[in-house]
């Protein structure tokens, strides 16, 4: 066995143990199909969103790791419920009256808002193959009107007729007793309307595969299951494309945990067996509230990928997946200097430790090396200071400090300038707010003034460091962060910021002591 198998064996990082799960299933052989099935499902009724992007990326995550501790091969299929009847109309699409005349029509028979493609479903569907596209991952796309409408489905659709009762039974044991009375799994797709029909059935006929049911003006109706005339309930759905592909894993989000059991249930009668399940915790919006593809709250990718990379999203996935996390724009400049603070340690760990590195899993085992050396929070505050209106107008400073460094050599220093640029103007500079020194406060910025105009030590980040921190402690500042809270605010109008010496460093000693001047004559606060 490889040091790295062995490793992973023993490993601690959650994909690993879910690989460990999921390989414990088939002990160590591969199934009578040849590959481990992951599976990621989408549900085109808006825009795809953020939290669409993460269930692939932490199962492909998953998928790695296992591949990792196993020969098995593998497949991940994305696979998108566009037959579903659109229930609602997004508020964050146009075209709203259009949309809704055509209520209650699967996605895919619904025309494109947009103007741009065959219908909205077609549509939300090329934004989520754009958008995984981007990140490059390797998967494999399922549109469930093909599924249904190509014969792909048929032997579960009259395997679902022939066991009716049994799913309904499970069914049954979930619903209110009002609903119990009109409720079947199967929901015919009105051959007059096209719609999508919640309506009672008066026979399912397993013979002959076909339901009966009162179509909307009153005709009574008898349809095939097969052939993509009806559709399943979205529970049975989910069960059934389980056992229909042999699905040997799928994650989702808590607020479906409670479904598991049906889930399990209905894969089971159609002869299917359950695969393994995680459940991870919601994306919340800058309010808490849970984060909706209809409602549009949150962020999109977009707009993460317009003020941070790619592999910065991906480290805010991976992170703590059981554990409710709040996704509004003021978590990006974190996870962009946390994801590089992980690639600079990532050389210098063992094995064992590596594996556990969040940039393996991003990566794929074979991470970059960050070249960023500068870190995001201050470039923000450097696009501050300097009063930046592009990346040219920082790349002065960076040359400075880092001589070695070039757009051409650090290419992701380059792009991080630029986000932190857009970055500030959007998000930093409407919301600053400098403030007076108090007169303790006045003294001590004072006293750093005349420390740097004396200054002799060059750009040593570090040294400039021990002397901002020996000003607080000289000036009675208990504790020692309400000095550099000071400094913040009064200097670049924020009650946080990165470390003042690495800044003065990056800034200039200079730069800094005009900086200074201007706070202290009032100019900053007015």
């Amino acid at each position: 066995m490889s040091a790295l198998r062995e490793a992973a064996m023993t490993s601690k990082a959650w994909p690993f143990e879910e690989a460990r799960r999921i390989l414990a299933r088939f002990k160590g052989k591969a199934p009578d199909k040849g590959y481990v099935l992951f599976e990621t499902g989408y549900g085109p009724s808006g825009l795809p969103h953020i939290g669409t992007f993460g269930e692939v990326a932490r199962t492909t995550m998953i998928r790695r790791a296992f591949e990792a501790i196993s020969d098995i091969p593998t497949r991940l299929i994305c696979f998108s419920d566009d037959m579903d009847g659109m229930r609602k109309v997004p508020d964050n699409v146009p075209n709203g009256a259009m949309l809704r005349e055509n209520l209650q029509r699967p996605l895919t028979s619904v025309p494109d808002p947009f103007g741009e493609f065959e219908s909205f479903g077609h549509h939300n569907n090329a934004m989520l193959r754009r958008f995984l596209d981007t990140f490059g991952f390797e998967y494999e796309f399922i549109s469930a009107t093909d599924f249904y409408r190509s014969g792909q489905f048929d032997a579960t659709l009259l395997r679902a007729c022939e066991r009716y009762d049994a799913l309904m039974e499970i069914m049954m044991a979930s619903l209110r007793e009002e609903r119990q009375q009109t409720y079947s799994i199967f929901l015919p797709i009105s051959p007059t309307t096209g719609r999508v029909l919640y309506v009672p059935l008066k026979e399912v006929n397993a013979k002959n595969g076909t339901i009966t049911f009162d179509d909307e003006d009153g005709t009574e109706t008898t349809l095939p299951v097969t052939g993509g005339n009806v559709k399943l309930q979205w529970k049975p759905d989910f069960g059934a494309r389980w056992a229909a592909l042999d699905v040997d894993f799928e994650m989702y989000g808590k607020d479906h945990s409670t479904n598991t059991p049906i889930y399990d249930g209905i894969c089971e009668v159609l002869g299917g067996r359950k695969p393994e399940h995680f459940t991870y915790e919601l994306f919340l919006d800058d309010k808490g509230e849970k984060i909706s593809k209809s409602k549009g709250n949150g962020l999109t990718i977009d707009e993460w990928l317009s003020y941070a990379s790619t592999e910065s999203l991906s480290y805010f996935m991976f992170l703590k997946p059981k554990t409710a996390k709040r996704m509004h724009f003021d978590v990006i400049p974190k996870a962009v200097d946390e994801y590089h603070q992980q690639l600079r340690a990532y050389p210098g760990q063992e094995p064992a430790k590596q594996i556990d590195n969040p940039v393996w899993h991003i990566h794929h085992g074979a991470p970059p090396e960050s070249k960023m050396v500068v870190s995001f929070a201050m470039l923000l505050n450097l696009a501050s200071v300097a009063q930046a209106q592009d990346k040219d107008g920082l790349w002065g400073f960076i040359k400075r400090y880092a001589p070695e460094a070039s757009p051409e050599t650090h290419p992701d220093l380059d792009a991080a300038a630029g986000f932190a640029v857009r970055y500030f103007h959007d998000f930093v500079a409407p919301k600053r707010v400098y403030r007076l020194p108090t007169d303790q406060e006045r003294a001590a910025i004072g006293d750093l003034r005349a420390r740097l105009a004396a200054w002799n030590g060059g750009l040593d980040a570090e040294a400039l460091q021990s002397m901002v921190f020996a000003v607080g402690k000289e000036h009675g500042f208990e504790p020692l962060r309400d000095w550099f809270k000071a400094l913040y605010e009064v200097l670049l109008g924020a009650s946080e910021g990165p470390r003042f010496g690495g800044f003065v460093a990056l800034y200039g000693v200079t730069e800094t002591i005009a900086l200074i001047d201007r706070a202290l004559t009032g100019e900053l606060a007015a």
